[in-house]
């Protein structure tokens, strides 16, 4: 079973290290020479990846959970290894807090091994802040047996994004061939803050259209939202099929896809 092991507290918000008994708190006690490649502190971070590259997309209240993975070279006794999310300088910066699972050690080598991560945001349970959404850098760090520890920049950068969401409806249903449609909708946005959606004003927009029997979309036109986040515009009846609204998102807000309205044209 894992345990908890509290770490710090910054901005209010408190901050678990959630590790794997028998596993993260395992340390190296042969005496070899340091590892090429090895970092200043006696250890070095490579093979580092965060949710496979891809952008971080958080509501308001489910947990997400973020594969993360590295390996570590030390010689040191160390306990704690992990990568983590940070602003600023990667010592003293500025942390996205969460939730961090650890595996056990995969040791490939002399002082060497690798470890798989889960980072866990929570937006029910940690404080989020609006303004955390965008780039973060990518640092990892270990702690030593007996005081002190190492704490590297990776060089990478991820996305920390606010879900977005759409509605649709396309009416009259059913319509005449040649008659108008007028497909409506409203895109909306993770407020970390308030633990709510709210309107997202200005967002261009795709309109797509699926024909009957077709495997998939097409985008008919684009459409700006207005400043309350609705989505309205008319097309023309040619024949039976589904309407939907496609967002393709931003550097702080994630892509979403509304759910489908079929409309019969006769």
């Amino acid at each position: 079973m894992p345990f908890r092991t509290a770490i710090g507290d910054q901005m209010g918000k408190q901050v678990w290290r959630v590790l794997v008994a028998g596993g993260a708190a395992a340390v190296f006690t042969a005496v070899a020479a340091v590892p090429a490649g090895a970092a200043e502190g006696g250890v070095s971070f490579t093979r580092v990846q965060v949710n496979g590259g891809k952008p971080i997309v958080i509501g308001v209240s489910n947990e997400v959970a973020v594969p993360a993975s590295f390996r570590m070279t030390t010689t040191r006794q160390w306990k704690w290894p992990a990568v983590y999310l940070y602003r600023g300088g990667a010592g003293m910066g500025e942390r996205l807090w969460h939730a961090i699972e650890t595996s056990d050690c995969v040791q490939v080598g002399p002082g060497v091994c690798d470890f798989d991560e889960t980072m866990s945001f929570d937006p029910s349970v940690w404080e989020m802040h609006n303004s955390e959404a965008g780039a973060w850098k990518v640092g990892a760090e270990v702690y030593f047996k007996g005081g002190g520890g190492d704490t590297d920049d990776e060089g990478l950068t991820v996305h920390v994004k606010r879900n977005s969401r759409l509605t649709v409806n396309a009416s009259p249903e059913p319509v005449a061939k040649g008659a108008t449609i007028t497909v409506t909708g409203k895109v909306t946005r993770a407020d970390w803050q308030t633990r709510k959606y709210v309107s997202y004003g200005g967002r261009k927009v795709s309109l797509q259209f699926k024909p009957a029997g077709a495997a998939s979309y097409t985008t008919v036109k684009k459409v700006y939202a207005n400043a309350s986040g609705a989505l309205r515009t008319t097309v023309k009846a040619s024949t039976t099929g589904t309407w939907r609204w496609v967002y393709y998102g931003n550097t702080t807000t994630g892509p979403s896809t509304s759910s489908g309205d079929n409309v019969v044209v006769k």
